[in-house]
């Protein structure tokens, strides 16, 4: 099997010491085993991509002596694919629209015994659920119907924090995660089915990524069974912090690229901050 990773960065912002991490990792991975290095731009998000965000990747990655494929993959040019894929699960039945605000579902879960909060943000409590019929509704949200697909499922993880097997059972699904959304009105599809959609068209057979999507893993493994699509090896490594241990965020322009480049620092000193 081909030994394939990605970076897949979102052009809203400029890249940080965490997205280097990550880059530099998955790159080394790739060379070590042979394999390919691939970047995709995940631009879904039309409201918050800019031109100059993505221009800024590839001079940082660049910059970092980072080399890639090309054509480089861009979200925003996929949307038939997931499209497909939105018409796959809703001929299965498994998916039906929802018209809660943010509001309706916190009002909803404020009972005694509610409120808990998965991967996916707070667990839906199914207000909305009902069979889908006729045609695959456009421009509307619609959500997954867990309990339904529900079962044990399993992947593989190399990560410093987990490895080996990874098992998620039926009752962790319905429970743990709940009704997810798959699409969107804004964007038309959700990270969640981009991702898997994606990655199974580039051939990605192993996924280096930070700890914080960890959990969110056991949804893109059940969308993937559900699609039919090959489960790829995962990577989840520790995150890059600051100096009060707070997750680096895009906001975090201190310790943006860009401004250690103009600093004088050089990729041998990002790659010495991080031990590699």
């Amino acid at each position: 099997m081909a030994f394939v990773t990605r970076f897949a960065p979102s052009p809203t912002g400029p890249l940080h010491l965490g997205h280097a991490y990550s880059a530099i990792l998955a790159y080394d991975m790739a060379r070590a085993n042979g394999g390919t290095f691939l970047l995709r731009i995940e631009d879904i998000d039309q409201s918050r991509a800019r031109p100059e965000w993505e221009a800024q990747i590839y001079t940082d990655l660049q910059w970092l002596g980072l080399t890639w494929e090309t054509p480089v993959m861009r979200q925003s040019d996929r949307m038939p694919a997931y499209d497909a894929a939105l018409d796959q699960l809703w001929s299965m039945g498994v998916l039906y629209p929802c018209t809660c605000t943010r509001r309706d579902i916190e009002a909803a879960i404020s009972a005694p015994q509610e409120g808990a909060v998965g991967p996916d943000g707070l667990i839906y409590p199914g207000t909305c659920r009902a069979p889908a019929l006729g045609p695959r509704p456009k421009n509307q949200i619609l959500r997954l119907n867990i309990a339904a697909v529900a079962k044990l499922l399993t992947f593989t993880e190399t990560g410093p924090a987990h490895h080996g097997t990874i098992l998620t059972s039926a009752e962790a699904y319905a429970q743990g995660i709940g009704d997810i959304v798959l699409a969107r009105r804004d964007m038309g599809c959700s990270y969640h089915l981009s991702v898997v959609v994606d990655d199974a068209a580039q051939g990605v057979s192993h996924v280096i990524r930070g700890e914080d999507l960890f959990e969110a893993t056991r949804i893109h493994v059940l969308l993937q069974n559900l699609l039919g699509l090959p489960t790829p090896i995962y990577h989840h490594h520790r995150l890059i912090r600051d100096d009060y241990g707070k997750r680096l965020a895009k906001r975090d322009d201190a310790r943006a690229l860009a401004k250690y480049r103009a600093e004088g620092a050089t990729p041998a000193d990002i790659r010495r901050i991080f031990g590699l």
